[in-house]
């Protein structure tokens, strides 16, 4: 299994249920040196993750187990407006995460 730190719709678990077709264990945890800011995907208005050392306070979400077959369906749902990468989170675990995508 495949951790993945989730900060936006991902969090709700109906969105979990339509895109892994399941709900995944979960649990809480937070991110550092990133800041919350809005991105449009057709019509509709989502949270991205860009990088900012002087950002102090932590971002909040949930780590899902997935499997490598639900990464997948997830890196299709994300759009390539995201880019997923492998980060610490505030509780010492490594994780998988989207953020914005860098050019």
């Amino acid at each position: 299994m495949e951790s993945l730190f989730v900060y936006g719709t991902l969090k709700n678990q109906e969105v979990q249920k339509l895109v892994i077709e399941r709900l995944p264990e979960s649990s809480k945890d937070s991110i550092a040196g990133y800041r919350l800011e809005n991105v449009e995907i057709d019509g509709e208005t989502y949270p991205i993750l860009i990088p900012d050392s002087k950002q102090k306070k932590p971002i909040e979400g949930l780590v899902l187990l997935v499997t490598e077959e639900e990464l997948k369906k997830l890196d299709l749902y994300e759009t390539d407006v995201y880019e997923r990468k492998t980060v610490r989170l505030k509780s010492g675990k490594k994780a998988f995460v989207y953020f914005a995508k860098t050019l």
